[in-house]
This record gives C-alpha cells, sequence and structure tokens, in this order.
C-alpha cells in the first residue's frame, strides 16, 4: 500500500512512517525541508512541497491507499519552552493547518483514483477546556483559540466527503515520547527533583502513548468501517495531580513541588491554558470499533518510553 503523509518529519509522522516502512509499505513523507536530518529509516521517499498546493507530488494521490495529513505548525512552538500566542504567531499555527488541507483536497481532486482514506489530523483542543466531565467525539466544538484552530482544521478537509472518499479525523491528545513533544518538557523538572502538579492539578490530562498513537492511525487507515472523529487519547484520562505522580514514580522521582498556574501564565501569556486547563477525552468511536489499547496506564506508559528510549 502506497501511504503519503504530510507532516511526516514531526514525532507521530516519523513514527508512523517507520511503522508503515518496516511492514513493507510504500511511505512518501511530504517536507518544505526534504534534505533535513531525521530518523527516518532508509527507503521511505521524502519529496519537497511548498506546504500550501499539491505541486510537485499530486500525482501520487492516484491510487494511494491513505493520505494522513499531519501538517501544521507547532501549536506550542519547536523550542523547549513555548512560544507565545502572537498575532504573527496565531495566523501561522491556523494557516499551516488550512493551507495543508487545501493541498490535501487538490490532489484528491486531481487523482484519477482516488485514495482509500484520509488521516485528518485535529486535536482535543477542539472541544474546549473542560472539567471533569467525560468528552466524547459528540461533544460540541469549543470557542477559544485551539478550539477554533481544530475546527477549521477540520473543515479544511470537508470537501473529501463529498467526492465519497472515507475520512477520519483524530483528535489527539498529548502524545507522550521522549524524543519531541510535551512530555521532555514536563519531565525535566521531575529529573532535577523539583517535579509536581502545574496549577490546582485538577485539569485533566487527556494522554496517549506513541506506540498506541500510531496503532490507532493504522487500524483507522485499515478498518472501512472508520469514519468521522475519532478521540485518540488513553481511556483512563488523569487529571494533572495524578499524571504528575504516575510520571513521578516512572521516574524514581518525587512529586512534591507544585507550580502556580500564573507563573506560567507570566511566562507564557495565553498559551500557558495548554497547561493549566485540559479535556477528559474519551476515545468512545476507537473502542466501538474494537481498537484495544496496548498502553492505557500512565505510569506503565512513562515507564516503556523511559527503558526503551521512545
Amino acid at each position: 500500500m502506497k501511504v503519503i503523509i504530510l507532516g511526516g518529519t514531526g514525532l507521530i509522522g516519523q513514527a508512523l512512517a517507520t511503522s508503515l516502512h518496516n511492514d513493507g509499505h510504500e511511505v512518501i513523507v511530504l517536507s518544505r525541508s526534504p534534505h533535513q536530518d531525521t530518523e527516518l529509516p532508509k527507503g521511505v521517499k521524502i519529496e519537497h512541497w511548498d506546504t500550501k498546493s499539491a505541486y510537485g507530488w499530486g500525482e501520487h494521490a492516484n491510487g494511494a491507499g491513505a493520505i494522513v495529513n499531519l501538517a501544521g505548525a507547532s501549536i506550542a512552538g519547536e523550542g523547549f519552552l513555548p512560544d507565545k500566542w502572537t498575532p504573527e504567531r496565531k495566523k501561522l499555527i491556523k494557516q499551516s493547518r488550512i493551507n495543508a488541507g487545501k493541498a490535501v483536497v487538490e490532489a484528491v481532486e486531481q487523482a484519477t483514483i482516488k485514495p482509500g482514506v484520509v488521516i485528518q489530523a485535529s486535536a482535543v483542543g477542539y472541544y474546549g477546556t473542560h472539567g471533569t466531565e467525560e468528552i466524547t467525539e459528540d461533544h460540541a466544538a469549543g470557542n477559544d483559540f485551539v478550539a477554533e484552530v481544530c475546527k477549521e482544521w477540520e473543515e479544511s478537509t470537508d470537501a473529501l466527503d463529498e467526492m465519497g472518499v472515507r475520512r477520519c479525523i483524530i483528535r489527539t491528545g498529548i502524545v507522550l515520547s521522549f524524543k519531541g513533544g510535551a512530555l521532555p518538557r514536563q519531565s525535566l523538572p521531575f529529573r532535577m527533583f523539583g517535579g509536581g502538579p502545574i496549577g490546582s492539578g485538577k485539569q485533566m490530562v487527556p494522554w496517549i502513548h506513541i506506540d498506541d498513537q500510531v496503532r490507532a492511525i493504522r487500524f483507522l487507515i485499515d478498518n472501512d468501517a472508520a469514519q468521522g472523529a475519532f478521540n485518540l487519547s488513553s481511556p483512563n484520562t488523569l487529571n494533572n495531580a495524578k499524571f504528575s505522580q504516575a510520571l513521578g514514580r516512572a521516574l524514581s522521582r518525587p512529586s512534591l513541588i507544585p507550580v502556580p498556574g500564573f507563573v506560567f501564565e507570566m511566562m507564557f501569556g495565553e498559551v500557558a491554558v495548554l497547561l493549566t486547563e485540559g479535556q477528559n477525552a474519551i476515545p468512545k468511536h476507537l473502542q466501538e470499533l474494537g481498537f484495544e489499547f496496548s498502553y492505557p496506564d500512565a505510569e506503565a506508559a512513562i515507564r516503556d518510553l523511559e527503558e526503551n528510549k521512545k
């Protein structure tokens, strides 16, 4: 099967591309910097694209088994510390996602043989911030900045539904990996014996092990009955205090020193909401289709990541 991955040099994209390639699939990764260093295995094709159109790669969509659209500027930024959401940063975050969606639609329109499925990335931030209320895929969109971004991100490929192309929207939680994402940032204070809950500690943490993230995407690609929105997060969501305790135990470190939420707000501004608020997102639709998580327990998940350098 031929699989095209937009955003394939990111944390999720590289793990997915590697998994597919190792199982003998033809993988084409689109990148604006195809010559940059990556951990992609030899044999994965890296094609240049302009991040906004199907120019130069659209022909690959013809007869493809799947297109996985993960492309978009990082919500929290690429550095170790989060980037503030300036007006310019907000515009980049939103427009990069909309442009990628339009590029996918353009490529599919040109294809004589339509792709078997398109996996459209999104995030649990679609629902806005909530307390401990369980949030399934049937919940309405929120009205904050992240929710607005996610809503427009999903809508960027709505036209595929009219073309009769199966589309799965993956509303992903916090992907756990020590190779990137939020976990290296969050674990650093623990490694220095200064870790603890953030803010009130009551905010929910919708998390998922990187291996389960990849397995879930592949499950949706292979399952012809899969269509619509899917929360990609562990069925065992924890509040931040309990998640911090699980992180501390997995790293053999204490979780005793809380960090007041206002500290993050003073340092990072509006982006602090990513740390001080959350959603109790439940993977209802994914489990209804029979998907089973390999790592449903947070402490066991983090311990596996630490021991196996994932």
